[in-house]
């Protein structure tokens, strides 16, 4: 039999290392799938939702680092595609090739059946997309979306009409060996040496991490000592910057805590980290700010720069920590390391208080043991809404867990897809799924993914029958909500009728317990917490007239209690404070 186009493909794919492609098979996309049935390298990954295959492909990419690959076939087989895509090329840490198959060539343009515009419609949502027209063209634009993938970061979608992906093959003149081990951005010694004046001329400097200090941990703990600076995070870096971090002030944002606002407010000079931090509401105006970052095009975006450098953080600190000069004065990194501990201190007990006796089940008290017992290497995803302010306050990093979320996409559903990718990636690691119970009703279809695949994973469903962040967001407007409560729905009893072992929890004391049992129990488990849909309510005296949606204020004030083992961790610095 000749080689045909799709064989082609999948033979380029397994070359650069792809172990498993996520879709859903069907008309346009069989000749790829008949291709992946005559090989036996890689693994062809059936979900309920295409959706699902594009958050899967991007949790695996978060994971390993490689390539990952889904599929969708004609219309809306691939339109389904777009959300996760979305949120993998704007996280800026997945390489995804996705491969959106297509309505036959010659009826493109006559608004055949299921007829779309693949290339036009995934345009926002990758860094390369194109239709291969040829089985000549096929060829050299798969190369070139997997190169740009890994290279950018990101999405590339070859848009491949079922006729081509059938037709017979050609040599490629370019399908040839991909660069796949990314090299240190170093950024131009002119930029290193203007970074190192202006941090010699500063008094009270202030770090702010996000995801771009992923493998830079120990070079930013250098910097922050020779400067004697705090360091705040976005909710990107948590996982990469606060574990043994004895400058920690906490995390800035709609979900912030602690001090890390006040010392980016307080410095002389604000050094961004890493960071795409999207909040400029929460960024000062009045303060000299520099900006660290691997990818150019995001310097300067978020606020006016003094100063902007492109370059890895790793590389970049290394550059310019021989031209610092190194302070002995602790006193602005000591006043934000008591004012960050402060701040927890007198919040955390309207938190804590006898919560393992509320039912409801508090959900702030929920989240906490689940960091207790989940496993040191344990891989967290967490859905949108109030699941991302659980995860955010207790779930602690120590260098060896991971936390997947749509950070930047903002969208619902995305944990048990990214959860799917994980457990796929990651055998042998606990991976627990935190979802709303609106997330996991959006995408309930993938529990069967679940189950029909054996994955270990965990779905821990905070279920308080309501859309709690809608909620919030629309009683700091001074709106009454509406349209947000949901009819109250046993997910234990569903995941069971579809063979997954359940828990459904209604007692605090029983928290615990079950959750451990859950994580200790092989294969697929779902723990169903009935917890309160009232946890965040708005203090009284704050009224609509005072915030404007999620502004500084509310951040500030409403999101700035229950933050689990950060006290602890807040406490523990001061400890560090010199006598």
């Amino acid at each position: 039999m000749a080689r045909t186009v799709a064989d082609q493909l999948v033979a380029f794919l397994t070359e650069v290392g792809v172990e498993r492609i996520y879709g859903l098979v069907g008309d346009s996309l069989n000749p790829i799938s008949d291709a992946l049935r005559r090989q036996d390298v890689i693994e062809w990954v059936d979900v309920h939702n295409e959706e699902a295959a594009a958050f899967a492909a991007a949790a695996e990419s978060r994971i390993t680092g490689e390539l990952a690959v889904c599929a969708g076939s004609c219309g809306p087989g691939n339109t389904h595609l777009i959300q996760g895509l979305y949120d993998a090329n704007r996280n800026g840490m997945a390489k995804v090739l996705a491969i959106a198959s297509h309505i036959p060539s010659e009826q493109i343009g006559t608004s055949y059946f299921q007829e779309t515009h693949p290339d036009r419609l995934f345009a926002e949502a990758s860094h390369y997309a194109e239709v291969a027209n040829s089985p000549e063209q096929a060829a050299r634009i798969s190369h070139i979306a997997v190169q740009t993938a890994i290279a950018r970061n990101g999405v590339s979608v070859v848009v491949m009409p079922g006729d081509v992906a059938s037709a017979d093959a050609v040599e490629a003149p370019t399908m040839g060996n991909v660069s796949t081990l990314a090299p240190a951005h170093v950024p131009h010694p002119q930029q290193v040496s203007a970074l190192a004046d202006l941090i010699n001329d500063a008094k009270k400097i202030t770090l702010f991490c996000g995801a771009g200090t992923a493998g830079a941990h120990d070079e930013v703990m250098a910097l922050a000592e020779a400067l004697k600076a705090p360091i705040g995070h976005a909710m990107g870096g948590k996982e990469f910057i606060q574990y043994d971090n004895p400058y920690d002030v906490g995390m800035s944002g709609l979900l912030g805590y602690g001090a890390a606002y006040d010392a980016m407010h307080e410095c002389d000079l604000l050094l961004l980290v890493g960071t795409d931090f999207p909040y400029d509401q929460f960024l000062p105006k009045d303060v000299t700010i520099a900006q660290i970052d691997r990818f150019g095009e995001r310097l300067g975006r978020r606020a006016k720069l003094e100063l902007a450098v492109e370059g890895d953080v790793a590389a970049t600190i290394e550059a310019v920590l021989p031209l610092v000069s190194e302070r002995t004065d602790r006193s602005f990194l000591d006043k934000m390391l008591k004012q960050h501990c402060d701040k927890l201190e007198k919040v955390v007990e309207a938190y804590t208080r006898d919560v393992e006796h509320h039912t409801p089940i508090h959900p702030e008290y929920a989240a906490s043991i689940l960091d207790e017992v989940a496993a040191e290497d344990a891989i967290f995803t967490a859905d949108t809404g109030m699941c991302n302010v659980w995860v955010a306050r207790y779930i602690t990093p120590n260098a060896k867990r991971r936390v997947l979320g749509s950070w930047h996409h903002g969208t619902m559903a995305n944990a048990l897809p990214h959860a799917i990718g994980a457990s796929f990636a990651a055998p042998g690691r606990q991976v627990i799924s935190v979802s709303g119970d609106g997330g996991l009703s959006m995408l309930l279809g993938e529990l069967l993914t679940v189950k029909e695949h054996n994955l270990d994973t965990t779905i821990v469903v905070f279920n308080n029958s309501t859309l709690g962040m809608v909620r919030l967001e629309m009683l700091v407007d001074g709106m009454p909500a509406w349209g947000t409560d949901r009819p109250a729905t046993d997910y234990a009893a569903i995941a069971q009728a579809m063979g997954i072992r359940s828990w459904r929890v209604t007692d605090p004391a029983a928290v615990r317990a079950t959750l451990t049992e859950a994580l200790a129990t092989p294969g697929p488990g779902l723990v169903d917490l009935v917890t309160d849909p009232d946890a965040l309510s708005i203090p009284p005296h704050i009224t609509g007239k005072q915030l404007t949606g999620f502004a500084v204020a509310s951040a500030k004030v409403v999101l700035d209690g229950g933050v689990g083992a950060m006290l602890k961790l807040a406490r523990s610095n001061l400890r560090n404070i010199p006598r």
